[in-house]
């Protein structure tokens, strides 16, 4: 539940600091006193986007700070999972705004984005105001209020992950018949293209060796000239290099003993000698083997131009890539010549899912439709002692396509009397009605659902006396059970029976309009109750009245 909200700096409020008790309070003030900027400054640290008009005139940025107690609502796997210290007694949600447009959040002095603070926001506090009552307009909400109380949490999540298979399995299928068409357009082609990068027998590195030959038969001479020299600068009988080394490691040879570096420089010639005659023996097999063949080379040159000629078609700089769209493009016919089968297997695939997904949503159903019947008693039930003693509350089930959320189209009927036909309740009832079902809509889902604080707006809209009383008493009864309610309310009936009573005022300063919030006395509530019953001339009546309903 919410324990401390620290404001600063934003829009009315220069700094707010005050405690919220566990159970039903209310706040009161005149209009336009500030009640929608406090739960602006909430809707802030539940995620909202904010504006830059927020920041109070005159102020670099402003600062809004919440406590909460957790201690009583199991949400350590939240901040397990995000990696955020855990305080289940003392949780705080900052969110600071700076004039130069940023906008920085913290859970427990952990910087986070603004998603993880709405999902926290989500699990902290449901702030109902007068436009929410807008959602018994939407299909999904009233969707959303059938799953809650039929508990479907796991059966829901099951249908799901199975109809996103299904959803995938019909655009895989859908991909695959495009594909086809497309190949088929251009079978004739690729065959074409298939058959003449496959007749021309292309081996990986065949380009590359082709090259090389091409370049050496281009200078044959050239080579053959550079290895006779080579050969006879080395073989020559007289002045060749091998012999002359070879004497000149005889020579040291004939001084070992007098001349003691002699061993050394006449081992290391003969290693060379060895060397030289080696490379000697291999330049001359070189000279007898290259020759210009003026046929070889036109053979070759005619390959190569043919590769080059298919790399400039099929626009590439390989073989390898040519082999590679040969490659694709046997694929793509073999899917072509098999698309029958793989369209056939792949529907089947569709038709399998498809009927799991009937089956599952089969289940959905009927939890759905034990929990609509529950919905409609109980609702009956909250109603009636709402001042709508004729109430029909109905909920209609129509299957539907198989869609994300199952096959069940929901909508609330309803009729406030006897001789009026159900219509859809967002058709029909008036605005305090409709206040009076979404009351009993929250009362009962938190009954189911464990949500620490809901903040309701002048949910009494369109009602007063008896009924405000009975909506006071159901809101009181929320609060009763490890659950902190908070109404903002016009109605006297209503800001008596909470146990805790704000007030939120606008005063005038020579720095301009302020807001401010406190809490209220016994006597200052007595004061508030009286006013709101009677204007700003409180009567003796009037402060009377006020008592009792405060019974004081």
């Amino acid at each position: 539940m919410l324990r401390q909200l620290y404001i600063r700096n934003f829009t009315l409020i220069d700094e707010l600091n005050i405690a919220f008790n566990s159970g039903f309070s209310v706040i009161t003030g005149e209009t336009g006193a500030g009640k929608s900027i406090i739960l602006g400054a909430i809707g802030l640290l539940l995620g909202q986007r904010a504006d830059l008009k927020v920041i109070k005139s005159g102020k670099d940025k402003c600062v809004i700070e919440a406590h909460f107690d957790l201690s009583k609502y199991d949400m350590d796997s939240f901040f397990t999972n995000n990696d955020i210290d855990y305080e289940p007694q003392d949780c705080i949600i900052r969110r600071e705004i700076n004039k130069n447009g940023k906008s920085r959040a913290f859970i427990n002095d952990t910087p986070v984005q603004l998603t993880m603070m709405r999902e926290l926001g989500e699990m902290l506090v449901d702030i109902h105001s007068q436009h929410q009552n807008l959602l018994l307009q939407k299909e999904d909400f009233q969707l959303n209020v059938v799953d809650i109380i039929a508990n479907d949490n796991k059966e829901l999540k099951d249908y799901r992950n199975c109809f996103a298979k299904y959803h995938e399995a019909i655009k895989e299928l859908e991909k695959i018949k495009e594909s086809i068409v497309q190949s088929r357009d251009n079978e004739e082609f690729m065959r074409f293209q298939f058959d003449e990068i496959t007749k021309a027998q292309l081996t990986d590195g065949e380009q590359e060796t082709i090259e090389q030959e091409t370049e050496q038969l281009s200078h044959s001479e050239e080579i053959k000239e550079a290895l006779y020299d080579s050969d006879n600068a080395l073989m020559a009988e007289t002045n060749g290099a091998v012999e002359q080394v070879k004497i000149a490691a005889s020579r040291l040879q004939n001084i070992e003993n007098v001349f003691q570096n002699a061993k050394e420089l006449a081992e290391r010639l003969s290693n060379c000698h060895i060397e030289l005659k080696d490379i000697a023996q291999e330049i001359s097999r070189d000279v007898e083997n290259v020759d210009f063949d003026p046929d070889r080379l036109n053979s070759l040159t005619q390959r190569l131009d043919y590769i080059y000629s298919l790399e400039q078609k099929f626009r590439v700089n390989s073989i390898t890539e040519l082999l590679s769209i040969r490659d694709d493009l046997q694929v793509k016919l073999e899917n072509i010549d098999n698309s029958d089968d793989t369209i056939k297997e792949t529907q089947q695939k569709v038709d399998t899912l498809k009927n799991e997904c009937i089956s599952k949503a089969g289940k959905l159903t009927k939890l759905r439709s034990e929990a609509a019947k529950k919905v409609e008693k109980e609702m009956s039930s909250r109603l009636i002692p709402l001042g709508i003693p004729n109430v029909r509350f109905q909920i209609e089930l129509i299957n539907k396509e198989l869609s994300e959320d199952g096959a069940d189209k929901i909508s609330f009927l309803f009729s406030a009397n006897k001789s009026t036909p159900l219509q859809p309740v967002s058709q029909v009832a008036s605005g305090g009605e409709i206040a009076r079902v979404m009351l009993s809509l929250k009362a009962m889902i938190s009954g189911v659902v464990k949500l620490p604080t809901i903040i309701f707006d002048e949910i009494d809209t369109g009602v007063s006396g008896r009924v405000a009383e009975m909506m006071a008493q159901i809101m009181q009864e929320m609060g009763n059970h490890e659950r902190q309610v908070i109404s903002i309310t016009h109605l006297p009936q209503i800001a008596a029976l909470g146990s805790t009573h704000y007030k939120v005022e606008k005063e005038e300063t020579a720095d301009g309009t302020i807001s401010n919030m406190r809490m209220l006395n016994n006597e200052e509530r007595i004061k508030e109750i009286a006013q709101m019953l009677s204007g700003s001339n409180i009567s003796e009546e009037a402060i009377n009245n006020a008592r009792a309903l405060l019974k004081l």
